[in-house]
């Protein structure tokens, strides 16, 4: 079995920009596969109110439906708390050993602040998506000297931005998956 990527996230809700991300990173890094982990609660956005951690992977289910090359689990949603990389990583350990963390340039800013970061990179290689976009900063601590950074494509789209046209009853045709968008319609999702 080859190395496995773990992708995880809020995915509030999951868009075209991840799953482009995701694709170019699957072949990019010759990965097995990737697997998709949405967070109950993350570490860092604790004061942020997200829709509830079934309907994001429900969500997360049917954007990724049909690829053999994704996957998704509900190992963080279903412990019911703040969910830390670490533990999440241990516990795939168990099954793969090789495993590429797949995180955004801006949390490698940030990932001093993680819970244990040593010991996450023991556990797994750390990628980095880093779009041309990204401009070069001056570091606070050497993770940046640890971690292999890929070139992903430049999406400029946001889940918040989803969240809000929906709120102000603006389309969202193309910004996710057409099954993505009739769930969000039919359980009323973002309305509030």
């Amino acid at each position: 079995m080859g190395a496995i990527g773990i992708f995880g996230g809020t995915f509030d809700p999951i868009h075209y920009g991840h799953l482009i991300t995701a694709r170019a990173l699957l072949e990019k890094r010759d990965l097995e596969k990737i697997i998709f982990i949405p967070c109950y609660i993350s570490p860092h956005k604790t004061e942020q109110e997200s829709s509830s951690s079934i309907h994001r992977l429900n969500m997360l289910k049917l954007a990724i439906e049909g690829n053999s090359k994704f996957d998704f689990s509900d190992f963080e949603v279903s412990r019911e708390k703040i969910s830390y990389t670490l533990n999440t990583l241990k516990h795939f350990n168990k099954k793969n050993s090789d495993i590429e963390l797949i995180i955004g340039f801006d949390n490698l800013i940030k990932f001093d602040t993680w819970h244990k970061p040593d010991s996450i990179l023991a556990l797994a290689k750390l990628i980095v998506m880093k779009r041309t976009i990204d401009q070069k900063v001056e570091f606070i601590h050497d993770y940046d000297t640890k971690a292999t950074f890929v070139d992903t494509p430049t999406i400029e789209i946001s889940s918040t931005d989803i969240r809000n046209r929906v709120k102000t009853n603006k389309p969202i045709t193309y910004f996710l998956p057409e099954n993505v968008q009739e769930y969000i319609d039919k359980m009323m999702l973002y309305k509030s």
